[in-house]
């Protein structure tokens, strides 16, 4: 995989080694490795543990992220000795391929442990998205700032944070905002089977837990909206069987690789805890945010983490703009009244979308991949 990654010339340029561990990662990691080759003047080879849109902008594919991804603590417990097995072969791939720098993609589990490992193999490490250590595990900025050679945050209230523990990073703005733009320069064509009903946008997660349990939800609710059309955006790792077990009768429209066209049609959403709940917001896309993870997992979570709130839209705002559905309230009863008071004109809609023009504006402009490559090549070309 990776056209671009190698020269011709049999001259051995950088190499720089990146891991994404899902698929926001692996959407982020995409546009970075695309600005790595474009901001290139001598040969370049990456390689990666990612995914496909990684591949498509040019690495060579070491390990796809949907043999890493475990959600939630019991997950995490019950798979350990794989992941552990996954920590050694990486480090194995890395010695072999000997990169000048490591890039490492949020996804903090896994890669801090490799950051140590490779700042003391004295391996560069470049940490792009930073670890919400702001919400759990606070103690790991101790092990950031003696590993990391270089942190990118992508939250603007991250720079303030990490400055109270004397760590420098770089607040490079959000990457959605470039995925966002770029995808809106693109015609938007109607999804299959349009038949001119205002659509309501269904993002359900891209892990099995999530869409066991939160799916069987919204293809309820749907049944209470006949005026309007659901489409559910699938995620690019998850089969069509595990949506279709739980819509299938329902009318629920699954719609494969389209989710920003999805966005971009869509009156209202609901939508799954996650890097989704930003994303539908900087479409600018009135939205319900539904989380149900596990018992067990919850009452950890409540034990650990040190937020007011659940989705990026709610943090970042820092007061809640979008309604958080968790756990108990997450009822049938409840995500309709919510999706009632978005889809009507009226005060609900007309402040949430005021409030989502802010929240862009509060993220900065675009650029983010450009800048990251940007600091990486300098690095680099520093090193010799």
């Amino acid at each position: 995989m990776g056209g671009p990654s190698h020269s011709s010339s049999g001259v051995r340029g950088k190499r720089i080694y990146m891991i994404a561990g899902e698929a926001s990662g692996d959407l982020h990691g995409g546009n970075l490795v695309r600005a790595l080759f474009r901001q290139a003047d001598e040969p370049l080879e990456v390689r990666a543990w990612g995914g496909d849109r990684m591949a498509a902008a040019g690495a060579d594919l070491a390990k796809h992220y949907r043999e890493l991804a475990f959600m939630g603590f019991t997950q995490v417990v019950m798979n350990l000795r794989t992941i552990l097995r996954n920590i050694e072969a990486c480090k194995r791939d890395i010695t072999s391929f000997k990169p000048d720098a490591l890039v490492l993609i949020d996804y903090p589990g896994f890669n801090l442990r490799i950051a140590e490992w490779a700042h003391a193999k004295g391996i560069p490490v470049h940490y792009y998205i930073s670890p919400q250590v702001w919400a759990w595990k606070k103690g790991r900025v101790h092990t950031i700032k003696r590993v990391v050679s270089r942190m990118y945050c992508i939250l603007p209230f991250e720079q303030e944070w990490y400055a109270r523990y004397g760590v420098k990073v770089d607040f490079v703005g959000h990457p959605l905002l470039d995925a966002i733009e770029y995808e809106g320069r693109s015609e938007l064509s109607s999804l299959p089977g349009d038949d001119g009903r205002p659509i309501v946008a269904l993002l359900p997660g891209s892990r099995h837990q999530e869409i066991s349990r939160v799916l069987p939800l919204m293809a309820a609710v749907a049944k209470r909206f006949p005026e309007q059309r659901f489409v559910l955006a699938a995620a690019p790792s998850v089969p069509d069987e595990a949506y279709d077990a739980h819509i299938s009768g329902t009318g629920i429209a699954l719609v494969n690789g389209r989710t920003y066209d999805v966005l971009r049609h869509a009156r209202a959403a609901l939508v799954t805890s996650g890097t989704a709940t930003l994303e539908t917001a900087l479409f600018g896309v009135p939205e319900v945010v539904c989380y149900s993870g596990g018992a067990l997992n919850v009452w950890i979570a409540r034990r650990l983490v040190d937020i007011k709130f659940i989705s990026l839209v709610n943090l970042i705002m820092d007061r809640e703009v979008v309604r958080e559905l968790i756990q108990g309230e997450l009822t049938v009863d409840a995500m309709s009244l919510e999706l009632e008071k978005l889809l009507r004109d009226g005060q609900d809609r007309s402040r949430m979308l005021n409030d989502l023009e802010a929240l862009k504006t509060k993220l900065g402009g675009p650029g983010a991949s450009a800048k990251v490559a940007s600091a990486v090549w300098i690095s680099l070309r520093q090193a010799g």
